[in-house]
């Protein structure tokens, strides 16, 4: 299963690889990919993730999940 979230404040390849280990940690996760130009950020997962666990995960990132 696919999600496709917006992510606010990434500005390099360290934003990248923040977003991505804090969002590779949660349950279910097998793949993070990560566009820097737009923002956007699809996550392959087994199960359908939650909303509030990609907003804490993407908080704790530093950054900050926007509304799509």
């Amino acid at each position: 299963m696919q999600t496709t979230i917006n992510v606010s404040g990434m500005t390099c390849g360290h934003c990248v690889s923040a977003v991505t280990m804090e969002l590779s940690l949660l349950p279910s996760v097998s793949e993070v990919e990560v566009d820097l130009e737009t923002g956007q950020v699809t996550i392959t997962s087994e199960t359908a993730m939650d909303q509030t666990l990609l907003a804490t995960a993407i908080d704790e990132a530093g950054y900050e999940l926007v509304s799509n």
